[in-house]
């Protein structure tokens, strides 16, 4: 035993480590001349053939876990409390040093690596941290009783938007965190309509509960930082008797790292990070920010978007500038977009091959946006299909011609729109009668591009009444 009794040493080893069968003979050497104290973390019976081994039963790993453990065997030299140093597998020259036994190991071989810690096994990080790590998370944990099913306790408290959600256990909640390299006890913001504090980690369970892949966590975090600006107005969005909910696009490298889908069915159903992105929002919405139907939420109807409605940009064209560029961002730049807007109108067109015939069918179209008489009150977002796209690009025509085209097709006489005219009472002030409306303000049409390369079919997604300066704007978060 070591004179030095303030100076003490633990290994960490298992059995199915061949470096660790290969120092049974160094262990017994080291138990001879120092305090030392050994950790196994698979089978409590590996030291049985040694004499006076003080051993501990590490199956649990929550001494490994506590220690760090990455490689096994670790040595670990401490005086008094405090850790001096530690090596990991066997280096002969270095262990001898470090333990200041000149002929430990006299008869092995100089060197042989160690193996991964069995605290390094996939997902066991998280599982640990939620067994051991007491402050690994903050918010309140609810235990349920043995027969208690877990998915419809979720629905009993409340915590779904209708549809199953995934029970957010701790270590489901941690392999989201993982994902981030942002702390969990960071401060969002505030989620209206009760502005209650969100955490990362409230997003990290809403996230969880929504079924998202821990790979769509920053996106996540993005599309609710983009929520919180503001200028998206989420509060009134929230509160209007208005059809409109976020409509999320997202634009850059993340599209196909986590595989959205901006081609066939973009706007529809079957696409995972599609689906649980946009529903992470909507449930963060409910779940920390209190805005619930028949309460805050007082839509007359509402719309399916109000589950999710999330999808990416088809970006394939290098000549056709992105939705985020159009923002200011570059193209190798991951963006998220939030906008107010409300369900899918076709627009129709399958016989025009030029620009200008296609052109005033989407202007015509765009004319219904919330009422054929109202101009400048709804923003809109109009998709525009890859086959429509072709049509423009093979007819010489850019983006930013489209834009221009639509807004100088769309320009109207006061006196078409006032209330009466056409047998409708609804219309536009008599203020306007003298004037020439354009039924978009000059930031309030966007245009973007998703769908499958057959069908000339092309989309409306229509923004709240209350958009604009003194409404919601859309609004972009880099990722």
């Amino acid at each position: 035993m070591n004179s030095d009794s303030t100076q003490s040493y633990s290994l960490v080893v298992k059995k199915a480590c061949p470096t660790c069968e290969l120092i049974l003979p160094v262990i017994q050497q080291l138990a001879r001349r120092v305090d030392l104290q050994v950790y196994v973390q698979d089978d409590p019976d590996f030291l049985e053939s040694l004499d006076d081994i003080n051993s501990s039963d590490d199956s649990s790993l929550e001494y490994s876990f506590h220690n760090k453990i990455e490689i096994v065997p670790t040595l670990i030299r401490r005086d008094g409390k405090e850790e001096s140093g530690r090596i990991v597998g066997w280096d002969r020259e270095q262990w001898r040093e470090f333990s200041g036994i000149e002929d430990l190991g006299a008869e092995l071989v100089a060197f042989k690596p160690g193996c991964g810690s069995m605290t390094e096994d996939p997902g066991m990080q998280e599982i640990l941290a939620a067994r051991f790590a007491s402050e690994a998370l903050s918010a309140r944990r609810i235990d349920l009783a043995d027969a208690e099913d877990e998915m419809e306790a979720c629905y009993e408290r409340g915590w779904t938007d209708g549809l199953p959600v995934v029970p957010p256990t701790p270590v489901r909640v941690l392999r989201m965190l993982a994902a981030s390299d942002r702390a969990a006890s960071e401060i969002v913001g505030r989620v209206p309509p009760d502005y209650a504090e969100c955490s990362v980690e409230k997003v990290a369970i809403n996230a969880v509960l929504a079924g998202c892949k821990p790979d769509y966590f920053p996106t996540v975090l993005a599309v609710v930082e983009a929520a919180l600006k503001d200028e998206f107005c989420m509060h009134g969005l929230l509160c209007t008797t208005y059809f409109s909910s976020p409509v999320v696009i997202v634009n850059g490298p993340i599209v196909k790292r986590i595989g959205m889908n901006s081609g066939g069915n973009a706007l529809g159903q079957g696409n995972r990070a599609n689906a649980t992105i946009g529903r992470a929002l909507q449930l963060l919405i409910r779940n920390v920010g209190g805005g619930k139907p028949g309460g805050i939420d007082r839509a007359t109807l509402g719309n399916p978007g109000k589950y999710t409605f999330c999808f990416a940009e088809d970006e394939s064209d290098p000549e056709w500038p992105s939705l985020a560029m159009d923002r200011g961002f570059r193209r190798a730049d991951s963006v998220v977009s939030l906008f107010a807007g409300d369900g899918v109108q076709p627009v129709l067109d399958q016989l025009s091959r030029e620009p200008e015939s296609l052109a005033l069918s989407m202007a015509a179209s765009l004319r219904s946006v919330a009422h054929v008489k109202k101009y400048g009150m709804a923003d809109a977002i109009l998709v525009v299909c890859p086959e429509h796209r072709r049509v423009f690009r093979e007819g010489g025509w850019d983006k930013e011609r489209l834009r221009q085209a639509l807004y100088d097709h769309l320009m109207t006489p006061g006196t078409e729109l006032m209330s009466g005219v056409g047998g409708m009472t609804e219309g536009m002030p008599e203020k306007f009668k003298d004037k020439l409306l354009n039924k978009f303000r000059d930031d309030g049409l966007h245009i973007v591009t998703a769908g499958g390369t057959a069908g000339m079919f092309s989309a409306i997604i229509s923004g709240w009444v209350a958009s604009g300066d003194k409404g919601s704007q859309l609004v972009s978060q880099k990722i």
